[in-house]
């Protein structure tokens, strides 16, 4: 693969060349073209970048645009830090005793030596680690092939080479520059040790991932039911890497910074979301996506980045996920190890006090203008891999948020920066809740171990068989828990004294003492799909000798999965409600799919919660539950090779689970080498009818990859599936 090098010769600065003060302070300004008509002096006539070679050393041979199978017009797309070889040919045959050549690398609007944006050295066969440098490796008549380095420190981008003809005589230097037509693509480099983002990686398994995977999943659902969303990431394919090349390029980052990934990867996710920086998504939480399509709909990145970099226009919508999505896409282009996370239960902390506070009233309803905390769902971040010079020793080379170092999370080490205290807060804040009782505000319960669960990613690629037990049990073989990476486990005394390490507010938190001699049980099935009748029950059993009064709120609603509620779709009130000695009582709600489906939205969840007030011992009874109803699976219909260039055709199917007609439907589709992104509309579902739907696809490129398709209409969106494929030559 060609590892960091570290063969070449440093930058040409004063006194490196002869004699002489220093080249730089020797040369005109602007060098001039080169002549044809003298013979005494070298032209450079071709320059060739081995394209070919060079890509496939460096893990770069991906990319659409070093593909000439793909495209006419290819380019050379390296990783820095590491060597690459260039040939050039000349007029007449190169004798290193009297030619003087430089090489010259620009970058950004201003290149500047002195910011590390401008390079120039003269071919050397000094061993200068790090530093920009070449040398000649071989020679043949009138050709030579060099073979230059970049340091692991260099600005990512898309750097300009030139080739310098130096020609001396008694009437002073003249130089005369060869500039090369095409810019080169440097990105940062994973596997070189001296570089910042430099993962270990024994087996070659994470990189493959996290670095050279063009598809995968995005978790979503509850932690009771964890869904996969098969996404295409697509970092290779098209426009992908310009688009990233161009947010870059339009970015407040100083092109000197664009060596930095701490700042790249800030300046990237500030761009991805419209909101902040005029950039690529504009989030749209409210169910209203009219103007543009539902961040359901979506089934990868290429296509936003595509509608993005041709109108150059926030794509309408977006929400977390598909915000993680391209994220991860733009910085695995660019060479930055990255995955998306996400994080179940996850907290938002309005106020930065790492404590999630819920208030009521004595009847079990919400005081409105005292809730400003939340728990999502779900929430979707992205990890990624870089070391942190920036953080005290010991908070680097992990993954990271924000970026906020993953150590400093675990251990509730919240100053440090990006974002501490709140990232804590997603992941393992406390839940306090609170009663309101004539302005007075009691703790009545504080639950440890409410946020932050079955914190899930996709696993490496590897040869270990998949957990197909976990398949079995409605799981996906595919998801890694990686929980234990963000806190200690639940209830452990390292997990207590992180929570006390961020914050101590729950630690002065008194809660009152009071009889528990009732008890509350919230029952449901967390296998209900949509169309089911949805049936829900509240268990109270008095266990004293004594009889108690109930007052609460029993409701059902359904729910955007930011946890706000959408609308309520039934509540029971319980105005002194007696139990007896040992007696039981259950309240039920069961609802029809005809009386809920107007009330969903978005991901089909709905919010079960219980509020109960025992008059008599003030014991208090809290707890929210969420149900995702389920969505069919869609069945596809491929094959499972193919050839370059040849006509396949698709179909997929499901039966529709609502007793009504599925309007405005189609089919998203997305694959690497396989399918650039199209949308193929489809009739209307009848219903409990089986859609079966299909489309054509001509594969582009040989290798692996997955088709993945979305079925989406007015009422259900997101039904999904991927099928991998394997791409043969058509040679």
């Amino acid at each position: 693969m060609g590892g960091c090098g570290s063969k070449g010769s440093t930058n040409t600065t004063p006194g490196a060349h002869g004699n002489k003060p220093g080249i730089e302070s020797e040369i005109v300004e602007k060098p001039k073209p080169l002549p044809s008509d003298d013979a005494r002096l070298i032209n450079v006539t071709k320059v060739d970048l081995n394209i070919a070679t060079n890509t496939a050393d460096h893990k770069t041979d991906e990319y659409d645009i070093t593909d000439f199978t793909i495209q006419p017009n290819i380019f050379l797309v390296i990783r820095r830090g590491q060597k690459f070889i260039i040939s050039i040919e000349f007029n007449r045959e190169y004798d290193q005793s009297k030619d003087e050549l430089r090489l010259v690398f620009q970058f950004g609007k201003r290149s500047l030596s002195s910011r590390g944006t401008h390079a120039e050295f003269m071919l050397s066969d000094r061993d200068v680690p790090k530093k920009w440098g070449a040398h000649i490796v071989s020679k043949d008549s009138n050709s030579i092939k060099v073979e230059v380095l970049t340091p692991p420190t260099c600005p990512v981008g898309k750097w300009r080479m030139s080739i310098d003809v130096v020609k001396r005589d008694d009437t002073g230097t003249d130089v005369f520059r060869y500039k090369h037509k095409d810019h080169i693509y440097v990105l940062f480099n994973p596997w070189c040790e001296a570089d910042q983002v430099y993962m270990i990686d024994k087996n070659g398994h994470l990189l493959n991932e996290y670095i050279l995977n063009e598809t995968g999943k995005i978790y979503s659902g509850n932690y009771h039911r964890i869904s996969p969303k098969p996404w295409v990431f697509g970092q290779f394919t098209g426009i992908v890497l310009d688009c990233i090349m161009y947010l870059l390029e339009n970015s407040s980052l100083d092109d000197t910074d664009r060596g930095n990934p701490v700042l790249v990867c800030r300046e990237l996710s500030a761009m991805i979301n419209s909101s902040d920086k005029s950039g690529v998504l504009s989030g749209n939480w409210s169910g209203d996506y009219s103007g543009g399509a539902s961040p359901l709909s979506w089934a990868g990145s290429i296509a936003i980045f595509e509608q993005y970099y041709e109108t150059k226009r926030a794509v309408k919508y977006g929400q977390c996920w598909v915000f993680s999505g391209l994220l991860t896409t733009a910085c695995r282009a660019i060479g930055i190890p990255a995955r998306s996370v996400t994080n179940f239960a996850s907290a938002h902390d309005t106020n930065a006090s790492v404590t999630i506070d819920t208030f009521f009233d004595p009847q079990g309803e919400k005081v409105n203008h005292l809730n400003h905390d939340s728990v999502w769902n779900f929430h979707v971040w992205n990890d990624v891999w870089m070391a942190r010079p920036d953080l005290p020793p010991g908070y680097g080379g992990v993954y990271r948020m924000g970026p906020t170092s993953l150590t400093a999370v675990k251990r509730g080490d919240v100053a440090l920066p990006y974002d501490g205290k709140f990232v804590f807060a997603e992941v393992n804040a406390d839940r306090v809740y609170w009663l309101v009782e004539n302005e007075v505000k009691t703790v009545t319960k504080i639950k440890e171990s409410a946020v932050g669960k079955r914190i899930s990613t996709k696993k490496p690629a590897s040869n270990e068989s998949p957990d197909w037990l976990a398949y079995l049990r409605g799981g996906d073989p595919d998801r890694e828990d990686v929980s234990e990476q963000y806190k200690y486990k639940e209830g452990s005394a390292e997990e207590r004294a992180a929570v006390r390490n961020a914050t101590t507010t729950t630690s002065n938190y008194l809660v009152s003492n009071t009889k528990t001699d009732v008890t509350f049980e919230l029952e449901y099935n967390a296998d209900t799909f949509i169309g089911d009748t949805i049936k829900v029950s509240l268990k109270m059993t008095n266990t004293s000798t004594e009889t108690r009064t109930i007052n609460g709120t029993f409701t059902l609603a359904s729910m955007y999965y930011t946890g706000a509620i959408f609308k309520v779709i039934e509540k029971n009130k319980m105005n002194s409600l007696k139990l007896q000695s040992k007696e039981d009582k259950v309240i039920e709600i069961e609802v029809a799919v005809e009386e809920y489906l107007s009330k969903l939205t978005d991901h089909c969840m709905c919010k079960m919660s219980g509020i109960c007030l025992v008059k008599e011992t003030h014991q208090v009874f809290s707890e929210l539950e969420e149900l995702r109803l389920r969505k069919p699976h869609l069945d596809l219909k491929a094959p499972s090779e193919c050839v370059v260039g040849e006509k396949y055709e698709v179909e997929a199917s499901f039966v529709n689970p609502l007793p009504v007609t599925l309007t405005k439907c189609e089919l998203r589709v997305e694959g690497p080498r396989l399918q650039k992104p199209i949308v193929v509309k489809q009739k209307d579902v009848g219903g409990k009818d089986k859609f079966t739907g299909s489309f054509e696809l001509v594969p582009k490129k040989k290798g692996e990859s997955d088709i993945t398709v979305y079925f989406n209409c007015a009422l259900i969106e997101a039904v999904t599936s991927s099928h991998k494929m394997t791409i043969k030559s058509n040679q």
